[in-house]
């Protein structure tokens, strides 16, 4: 299994980024995908979920209505859009494998995770 992160860098607050994770080594279309954060000196925390088919999707409280996670399985690829990025969003940004085909929020239920792509908002 192969998860790699693609996409983060440097964007003002308020401004918007696009992270992508290219899945291989498993048949993505029929895993739920999740992306997490992990800021310095901070926990992993969940970011958002999508189910296997794209039809479910959830979102932690802090990110809800700003970012949006999509998912190509024609392309084994995974999205995160982020829009109205604020400084607190400054983080280590990881994607990884569900377990099963549910949107879930608890890192005890992903079992590989790519190596992160940094993400800093800031004037």
């Amino acid at each position: 299994v192969q998860l790699v992160e693609s996409g983060g860098g440097l964007a003002q607050p308020g401004g918007s980024l696009r992270l992508s994770c290219a899945a291989s080594g498993f048949t993505f279309s029929m895993y739920a995908m999740g992306w997490f954060r992990q800021a310095p000196g901070k926990e992993r925390e969940f970011v958002a979920a999508i189910s296997w088919s794209g039809g479910s999707t959830y979102y932690a409280d802090s990110v809800k209505g700003r970012f949006t996670m999509s998912r190509d399985n024609a392309k084994n690829t995974l999205y995160l859009q982020m829009n109205s990025l604020k400084p607190e969003d400054t983080a280590l940004y990881y994607c990884a494998k569900a377990k099963g085909l549910r949107a879930v929020a608890t890192i005890i239920e992903y079992d590989y995770w790519g190596q992160g792509t940094q993400v800093t908002v800031s004037s």
